[in-house]
């Protein structure tokens, strides 16, 4: 069974009266890829800066292989960091960039160039080795920033949305790369990042972070079909939630009258009396289109608003007769088979097994 490296134990970060990190509790494994996902503000890169050394836990302990490092200064510690700005040396070449860190602690002149040069092969930026930073493209630099971290062989890399600055076609090639070389060199990555896509694609676990607290530590596709809270459904993917008072419980569903219907929702250790209020999700990708009455429990009749398409898939947005939005998230090639416009009805469906309760808050 894989062991904690890091464990962070009721940590707080208070600046003056305000408090960025409330307390979070939270165990790294050795040689997992963690990403950490959450909203401007919410907390994310003061945790990251917490394990780098860059700031002090105000109450709580981070411990790394049992050793806390509350006042350990970055330096001493053997977690560098890849910035979003990348903080690359403009005056030194690409070689010497990779270099400095070796440098810092006292590697001869031979070995760290070797060592230098074995990682810029690595990620396939050899070529590059005498160029001056300002020559390079943005994935390039974004190579010779890793290539410069990952020299010092750490145990665990910290990366602070290294890809945001990227176009779109780069994001996908390095999401790759980091992938591959996590995987190949077993080293921890810690992902801090308010994209959805990279942290869903690339890490085993996630974190969801929001108003200083962890709102749901899980898999990609336990986050994605199984959220917590109203709060990480609502962050989450493509998402429809429902409110509304339980009309009536039985051994494995329960009845739930919202505004917008009365609609079943499986149950799964969940222990909801009739006349509580109660939300439930049901994913977009699993929301089904029909030009007439489906003969299922959850139904809904909507007129479609607007469409969004992202490449092959497109979601719609439509609402019902007391405005309350729905999504459907589906294939462009389907949706076509409804030769739909705005202002169009339609029937919405989903099955029993789509539905997901959520905790109250």
């Amino acid at each position: 069974m894989t062991k904690p490296l890091v464990i962070l134990e009721k940590v707080q970060k208070h600046f003056g009266d305000f408090i960025a990190v409330k307390e979070i509790n939270l165990e790294i494994n050795e040689g997992e890829f963690l990403a950490i996902m959450g909203p401007s503000g919410c907390g994310k890169t003061t945790t990251l800066r917490m394990l780098s050394g860059l700031e002090e836990p105000t109450i709580g302990e981070v411990r790394m292989n049992g050793q806390v490092m509350n006042k350990v200064k970055p330096h001493e510690r053997d977690t560098p960091l890849v910035w979003q700005s990348l903080a690359l040396f403009p005056f030194l070449s690409v070689i010497e960039n990779v270099e400095f860190g070796l440098k810092m602690r006292g590697i001869d002149k031979l070995e760290r160039k070797k060592r230098a040069l074995e990682w810029l092969e690595k990620l396939d930026i050899l070529e590059f080795s005498e160029r001056d930073i300002s020559t390079l493209s943005g994935g390039q630099k974004q190579r010779v920033a890793l290539a410069r971290s990952l020299v010092l062989e750490p145990k665990i890399l910290l990366l602070d949305e290294p890809l945001s600055a990227l176009d779109a076609h780069l994001v996908i090639r390095m999401q790759a790369v980091l992938v591959q070389l996590q995987r190949e060199l077993g080293i921890t990555f810690v992902y801090v990042t308010h994209s959805q896509s990279e942290a869903f694609a690339m890490a085993d676990r996630v974190v969801i972070m929001g108003n200083g607290e962890i709102a749901q530590v899980g898999t990609p596709k336990d986050i994605y079909r199984s959220p917590q809270n109203k709060f990480v459904a609502e962050f989450v993917g493509r998402n429809n939630i429902l409110t509304g008072i339980v009309s009536d419980v039985k051994k494995t569903k329960a009845m739930i009258e919202t505004g917008s219907g009365v609609f079943s929702v499986i149950l799964e250790n969940n222990s909801l009396k009739k006349g509580e209020q109660a939300s439930f999700v049901i994913s977009a990708d699993l929301v089904h289109l029909s030009t007439s009455e489906p003969k299922t429990d959850n139904t809904v009749y909507c007129k479609l608003i607007s469409e969004e398409f992202v490449g092959s898939m497109v979601t719609l947005f439509l609402e019902d007769q007391n405005n309350h939005e729905f999504k459907v998230q589906m294939q462009e090639r389907e949706l076509s088979k409804f030769e739909l416009k705005p202002g169009s009805k339609i029937w919405l469906s989903w099955s029993l097994k789509s539905t997901h309760l959520l905790e109250v808050n």
